[in-house]
């Protein structure tokens, strides 16, 4: 038997995707991080690994708000989770959703996040697995569709 209940991992999953949509659509991504706790570590392949919450909050603040394609990214739907109470982790498919391009189509590129419980309702470590080659893919028919839609639009 796990440490925490179940219904306590669900709700501190609940709280951190109701954070990271709030946080995208506002651009103040305090209230996610706030999920962490202090001494957190957080693993990302292409940027690399974190240490602290305050480290972490620095890159997705930059991430998200200064730099493409992150700044064109306000929701991040979970298609599925799993629940491990046995270990307090959760892992899951989450779905980054580029802003709408004016072409009629979704863009979006999955990645699997493994979150790591340590009680009070924060996470003490994170990991997002993904297809670098996918995602660029994905960005590059998200930009071929905004330029058609520009022309379109303009003419």
């Amino acid at each position: 038997m796990g440490r925490w209940s179940r219904e306590e991992l669900e709700d501190a999953f609940d709280r951190y995707q109701q954070a990271a949509l709030h946080s995208a659509q506002s651009g103040d991504w305090s209230s996610w991080a706030d999920c962490f706790t202090e001494d957190c570590f957080y693993k990302e392949h292409m940027y690399g690994e974190m240490a602290g919450r305050a480290a972490v909050l620095e890159w997705i603040t930059r991430v998200m708000t200064q730099e493409d394609p992150g700044r064109s990214m306000h929701a991040f739907p979970i298609e599925w989770s799993i629940i491990d109470t046995d270990r307090g982790w959760i892992v899951c498919q989450v779905w980054n959703r580029m802003d709408d391009a004016g072409d009629g189509k979704v863009h979006q590129e999955y990645n699997f996040t493994l979150l790591k419980y340590a009680g009070n309702g924060k996470f003490s470590y994170e990991e997002d697995i993904y297809n670098p080659m996918a995602f660029g893919k994905m960005i590059a028919g998200w930009e071929r569709g905004k330029k058609k839609a520009a022309e379109r639009n303009a003419g």
